[in-house]
């Protein structure tokens, strides 16, 4: 396939520049402790400092890859898919996620809101970022917020974007991996004194799995 149709291609998500795919436990948030296979998807422009997956920024460095490949290699591990990235919303989701949903399969994502909502979702998960903040398709579809807490003002952050979410989404808060040991009581405290949220912990990097 040429340069100019495969770009085409991933214009209509046909193809998804796919960084990795694997299958594992849910490390994060509501879902945390269950199967799901993951399905990352390379390119985004949000910019956080502390984000663990930088090299998923650039979407040129991964393949783009036929949609119909990526369903068939998940469909044969378990029924929970959770799209994640770089930033999912990047891409048109609707072709890959009728594909899945055809296959019976649940579709999850994880997002920082940045662009519009595309696709059919069981579960939106909104992660949103101080540096390109959600819209509000996401926000009023999100059935989960969960806000990282990299220092005190994210605490400020956090009520913010909780007024912004329609009001049945699930409130978490998670520290951010480097600074876990500082974060962690401030959040304790902070949920025992604010009990709409949660704590929200990365125990997939406690477990040392992906």
């Amino acid at each position: 396939m040429l340069k100019k149709e495969i770009q085409t291609e991933v214009e209509k998500g046909l193809m998804l520049p796919l960084m990795e795919e694997f299958y594992t436990i849910q490390g994060e948030g509501y879902h945390t402790g269950t199967a799901a296979y993951f399905i990352r998807v390379g390119g985004c422009d949000v910019g956080c400092h502390w984000c663990d997956v930088k090299e998923s920024w650039n979407a040129d460095l991964h393949p783009p890859t036929n949609i119909d490949a990526i369903v068939a290699n998940a469909k044969q591990y378990c029924k929970t898919i959770v799209i994640t990235g770089g930033e999912p919303l990047t891409w048109d989701m609707g072709p890959l996620t009728s594909k899945l949903k055809a296959e019976g399969m649940r579709t999850h994502i994880e997002t920082s809101g940045a662009y519009p909502l595309s696709g059919t979702w069981d579960w939106i998960c909104l992660s949103p970022k101080k540096t390109k903040l959600p819209t509000e398709t996401v926000y009023s579809h999100a059935h989960e917020l969960k806000v990282i807490i990299h220092n005190r003002h994210d605490f400020v952050f956090a009520e913010e974007q909780a007024a912004k979410v329609n009001p049945n989404a699930i409130l978490f808060l998670q520290p951010e991996w480097s600074k876990k040991e500082e974060m962690t009581p401030l959040i304790v405290d902070y949920v025992m004194n604010n009990p709409k949220w949660r704590v929200s912990l990365q125990t997939h990097k406690y477990l040392n799995i992906p």
